[in-house]
């Protein structure tokens, strides 16, 4: 079982458990309510309530259970690029769908996941903190607990665009399921989403981008990039053309993880596929 200990400062003399928890540490609702089991809280080694009061100096401990594997394992491989008591990072290929779905049952990769678990003896919910689409390729973090699986997170992708675009700009278009349809997304109606972009090269009319998101929407680069009117390369489902790459060109390079309650602040990358070098290799590619 993980402890996770914390020594109450001055600045919090005289706040409840949950007020520390909340505020200080950024704990869920749903988080603390999770740790309403007998010992899952400790104050100075006793177990209590989160009404009770703190005094500076007070040690804090939340006992964190392991929890049995929700899902099927299978034997894949997986390019583990961090792990410790709290999160897994793992550097995701493209093909490859996060969540098992129809038609891929067992080649996910919380399948993957699940029997690397279990090759390495722990016991772990297998918690992605976000979702990349199954063509996507990139850093992908997991939390390995509850408390972990409310960490912070800030992205940023390198994506090839159909046309020359120079200089950087937003996008902010709300998104939407398209009408008739249970997997497109569109414009218009929808929730408010944000995409921050960052031209870095063109050649051959195709534009390498940095996007950063604000909002975490489904299919939001493609959709927002195609409204646009600059498609992702191979993105058919958004208007892309696939003669260059079979699949949409887009990769998250760069994950920031900051989750105070296990005390992380790290930042990842994880190198550039060789399918989107090798379709676009005149692009200034940053080395990585």
């Amino acid at each position: 079982m993980r402890a996770l200990k914390h020594i109450i400062p001055p600045g919090w003399e005289g706040s409840t458990v949950k007020g520390f928890a909340r505020g200080f540490l950024g704990l869920s609702v749903r988080a603390l309510a999770g740790q309403k089991f007998e010992g899952g809280i400790l104050v100075n080694g006793e177990g209590c309530r989160v009404t009770r009061e703190l005094r500076a100096g007070d040690e804090l401990c939340i006992m964190v259970p392991e929890e049995p594997m929700c899902y099927p394992p299978s034997e894949l491989p997986l390019d583990v690029l961090y792990e410790d008591e709290d999160f897994l990072i793992l550097n995701k290929p493209p093909g490859m769908p996060v969540h098992p779905s129809p038609g891929h049952d067992s080649d996910s990769v919380l399948n993957a996941v699940s029997w690397y678990y279990r090759r390495t003896g722990q016991s772990h919910r297998v918690r992605p903190l976000y979702r990349l689409d199954k063509d996507t390729s990139g850093v992908l973090a997991l939390a390995k607990h509850r408390i972990a699986a409310g960490a912070v997170t800030e992205k940023e992708y390198l994506a090839v665009c159909e046309g020359e675009l120079t200089g950087a700009g937003s996008i902010s278009e709300p998104i939407g399921l398209q009408e008739g349809s249970k997997i497109i997304r569109a414009c218009g109606e929808g929730q408010p989403a944000l995409t921050r972009f960052r031209a870095l090269g063109s050649r051959e009319e195709y534009t390498l981008l940095r996007l950063r998101l604000e909002t975490g929407r489904t299919h939001q680069i493609r959709v927002h990039m195609s409204a646009f009117g600059n498609p992702l390369a191979g993105d058919d489902l958004y208007g892309g053309d696939r003669k260059r790459i079979k699949r949409q060109a887009l990769h998250c390079v760069h994950l920031k993880v900051g989750c105070r309650a296990v005390g992380m602040d790290m930042e990842f990358t994880a190198p550039v596929p060789e399918d989107m070098r090798g379709a676009f290799p005149l692009l200034p590619w940053p080395a990585i």
